[in-house]
């Protein structure tokens, strides 16, 4: 049997105890002596090559498609500083852009003159303010949008 799983191992291109021989049909095996005889129950598949064992990927395909759904980013999976998930760069350009959108779209509807919206840009890009509710806020506070003038004048004639 030793000289059938030598041939068999060198036709499946694998070594002598990765051939696998069906045990019921062992007397055929015997009877090959030729490298044809054994191609032939090769293709029988009397003799086989056994698979190489793997690493099962299962568990890691469930959980990046928990991830990609948003599961499994709650503060205790987090590993390394908040700056490491998101720069800082990444955050001053997401607040800067959405600031100046805001003061753009004020200046668009005549909320606020040109002036102010010279002096609330550059206080914007001073960093002056955290997000667009403190700039709403500040607007409001100092009384620089045209709008909240209107709603006063309204309200002293009512």
């Amino acid at each position: 049997m030793s000289l059938q799983r030598k041939i068999a191992a060198r036709k499946l291109k694998c070594g002598v105890n990765k051939v696998w021989i069906d045990p019921s049909r062992l007397a055929d095996v015997k009877d090959a002596i030729t490298g044809a005889d054994i191609q032939k129950l090769i293709k029988d598949k009397v003799i086989k090559k056994i698979k190489k064992k793997g690493v099962s990927r299962a568990r890691a395909k469930k959980i990046r498609a928990q991830k990609s759904k948003g599961r499994r980013r709650g503060v205790g999976s987090r590993r390394g500083k908040r700056t490491a998930r998101k720069s800082k760069k990444e955050k001053w350009m997401r607040r800067i852009r959405a600031l100046r959108k805001y003061l753009a779209e004020l200046k668009g509807k005549n909320m606020i003159s040109l002036t102010t919206y010279r002096k609330m840009y550059r206080k914007c890009s001073g960093g002056f303010f955290r997000n667009k509710s403190h700039l709403k806020l500040y607007l409001t506070q100092h009384k620089l949008l045209k709008q909240d003038d209107k709603n006063e004048e309204a309200k002293k004639k009512d």
